[in-house]
C-alpha cells in the first residue's frame, strides 16, 4: 500500500514484524469512516435531510478534508461491507455557468480538474482565486495580506469567512461555492450507488462549513438531478459531527478480534 503525496510504502507483514504484533491490517482512511457509520449514534450526526432511509440500502460517505475522499456501504444479507474508491479524483462537473467559468479557469492550470480540486481543502484556495480574479469580488487588504502569508491558507479563508467581527465578502463567496459543488458531487455519488440508506458527509472542512451545509440551498443543488429529483430529495443527508475514522478502525479491531476467538 502507498500513501499519495508522502512516498511511503507500507506493507502488512513488514509493519507486523517490526512492530511484533500477529497481523496487521490496513484501512484506507475512507474505508475506516464507513465502518464507522453503522455504529453512529444520533449524537454523532447532524441531519441535513431527514429523507426516507431504506432499510439495508447503500449508503453513500464523502468526506471534504485536505483532499475529497469517497466510499460506500453496501449489505451483504448479514451486515453492512465497505468500499473504497478514488472518487476524489474522477472529472469536476460543473452544473451552471459560474461553474463552467470556475473549470476554464483551472484547466489550464491543472489540465486535469479533478472534483477535489473545487471540493475539500486543497480547492478552498483555488475557489478563492477564481472568485478574486474573474469575479473580482474584492478582499480587505489586511485580510489578503493575512492569508498570503499563511501557512494554511484553507483555514485562513474559512476563519475569515466566519469572523463575526470583520467577514470578509470573498470568503464567504468562497465558501458558498464549496458547499455548492460538495452538494452537487454528494448527489452524484449518492445516485452512483442508489444511497437509499442515506448520504454521511465527513472531514473536518464539512464540520468548519456546518452552517452552510445546513443551509436550504445545499439540499438544492443535492437534489438537482432532473428526472431524479424526487428521490434525490427522500435520501437522507447527515453530517458525522465525530471523529469517525477512530471509530470505525476500532470497529474493525473489535470484528477481527471476535473472529478470531471464534476461530472463523
Amino acid at each position: 500500500m502507498t500513501s499519495p503525496g508522502v512516498n511511503w510504502l507500507m506493507d502488512e507483514t513488514t509493519l507486523a514484524k517490526a512492530l511484533n504484533l500477529k497481523s496487521v491490517h490496513l484501512l484506507n482512511d475512507l474505508e475506516a469512516v464507513a465502518l464507522a457509520v453503522p455504529a453512529l449514534r444520533e449524537v454523532d450526526l447532524l441531519t441535513i435531510n431527514k429523507g426516507e432511509a431504506v432499510s439495508h440500502g447503500p449508503i453513500a460517505i464523502i468526506a471534504p478534508g485536505t483532499g475529497l475522499g469517497e466510499s460506500f456501504l453496501t449489505w451483504d444479507g448479514s451486515q453492512y461491507f465497505a468500499h473504497v474508491s478514488e472518487g476524489g479524483h474522477s472529472d469536476f462537473a460543473p452544473t451552471d455557468e459560474r461553474q463552467i467559468r470556475l473549470l476554464r479557469y483551472l484547466l489550464p492550470r491543472f489540465g486535469h480538474v479533478g472534483v477535489e480540486r473545487v471540493c475539500s481543502g486543497i480547492g478552498v484556495p483555488n475557489l478563492y482565486e477564481f472568485l478574486r480574479d474573474e469575479e473580482k469580488i474584492p478582499e480587505q487588504p489586511d485580510i489578503a495580506e493575512s492569508i498570503a502569508s499563511a501557512p494554511d491558507r484553507t483555514k485562513a479563508i474559512l476563519s475569515a469567512a466566519f469572523d463575526s467581527r470583520q467577514s470578509s465578502e470573498l470568503c464567504r463567496a468562497t465558501v458558498e461555492m464549496l458547499v455548492s459543488t460538495l452538494a452537487s458531487e454528494a448527489g452524484n455519488l449518492a445516485l452512483k450507488v442508489l444511497a437509499t440508506g442515506g448520504v454521511y458527509i465527513a472531514g473536518g472542512i464539512a464540520v468548519h462549513v456546518s452552517d452552510a451545509l445546513k443551509d436550504s440551498r445545499f439540499m438544492q443543488a443535492f437534489s438537482r438531478k432532473g428526472r431524479f429529483k424526487d428521490l434525490m430529495e427522500r435520501i437522507p443527508v447527515h453530517l458525522i459531527t465525530t471523529r469517525a475514522a477512530l471509530v470505525g478502525a476500532a470497529t474493525f479491531g473489535l470484528e477481527s478480534l471476535k473472529s478470531i476467538r471464534s476461530g472463523a
